[in-house]
């Protein structure tokens, strides 16, 4: 679902926030009464938020619709929630349940393992569900100090084997969204420049969690790098810090670094809800995204809100939308 033309129209006339209508392109649902995710159920994780109690429950369409009041959300893509490796494609025949039932999501991203032996089968079924518009793996990655320019373990953007299974999304018609620190950006230009005809949607703004002068100079100098590959796409989502409140002041350096290496056409907003929940609520998130882009025009505003994402996900039915890149 996208915004109708009177939705549009109202918007672009006004200029007026509480009128913006918004596609979430990233955010959860959680069954765990039915469902197995077993970071929210079995064991805790170390988590880059830090204590992550408050999420492990049940978060379903009436929770994201009561969260999001006060905002215009016409349209949503759901994100893999790490389910339970064994069944990948299990968690995406769900969600078609969901939306069948509630509406809502719209599109979705489906788990895969691009170096197990199912890969081949995954991205089959996936390019068999309506609902399934992309893939995420997130590849093996080390810490900061650690990471070396060559860097290729097994699992990783550089490894033979994980790169087979990258080779097949493109004739599945799947899209991949990446989740990797910023450091590791090198290697995802490498992936996006061997293998052009996938789009890749780069998940959380390349993880800037150093908000020092250094940390923020050596992200955007690695995103401006990643940036030069045309079928490379970015969501501003996930940036929360932990400890420190979702402020403007905060976000601001780290949101226009984004739209400054890869333009208004190939950003957009996105939640990470209900994860982000844990720095912020969803109001304070978007109204801080709204903010940030206020001295923006309307049309502007509409293309990171609304129409990139719709673009991407195979959300827009106006075939101005859909000429647009990636």
């Amino acid at each position: 679902m996208m915004a109708s033309p009177d939705q549009r129209a109202r918007f672009l006339a006004s200029g007026d926030d509480t009128l913006l209508p918004i596609i979430d392109p990233h955010h959860h649902f959680f069954d765990l009464g039915r469902n197995d995710h077993p970071w929210l159920k079995d064991h805790v994780i170390p988590f880059r938020y830090g204590d992550y109690a408050a999420i492990r429950r049940d978060f379903m369409p009436g929770d994201y619709a009561r969260a999001a009041a006060g905002h215009l959300i016409v349209g949503t893509v759901l994100m893999e929630g790490e389910w339970n490796p064994r069944d990948p494609v299990g968690e995406m025949r769900w969600v078609a349940e969901v939306a069948a039932e509630y509406s809502r999501p719209d599109a979705a991203i489906g788990q895969i393992w691009l170096d197990r032996e199912d890969v081949a089968e995954v991205a089959a079924a996936y390019a068999a569900m309506p609902i399934v518009r992309s893939v995420r793996h997130k590849p093996a990655a080390v810490a900061r100090e650690a990471h070396e320019a060559r860097f290729a373990a097994p699992g990783s953007m550089r490894d033979r084997r994980w790169r087979d299974g990258y080779a097949l999304l493109a004739g599945a018609g799947l899209h991949f969204d990446l989740q990797t620190p910023w450091w590791h950006l090198d290697e995802a230009a490498e992936l996006a420049r061997d293998f052009p005809a996938t789009t890749v949607v780069l998940n959380h703004a390349g993880l800037p969690a150093d908000r020092s002068a250094e940390g923020l100079a050596a992200w955007r100098t690695a995103m401006a790098r990643l940036a030069r590959e045309p079928n490379v796409v970015a969501k501003i989502s996930g940036i929360g810090v932990p400890g420190q409140a979702w402020t403007l002041a905060l976000q601001a350096p780290v949101i226009a670094g984004v739209i400054d290496a890869f333009g208004i056409e190939r950003c957009a907003f996105a939640s990470n809800y209900p994860v982000d929940g844990i720095c912020a609520d969803f109001g304070t998130i978007y109204d801080v995204f709204k903010a940030s882009v206020a001295g923006l025009s309307p049309q502007d505003r509409l293309r990171l809100f609304h129409d990139n994402a719709a673009r991407w996900y195979g959300l827009a039915t106006d075939p101005a939308l859909n000429g647009g890149s990636p």
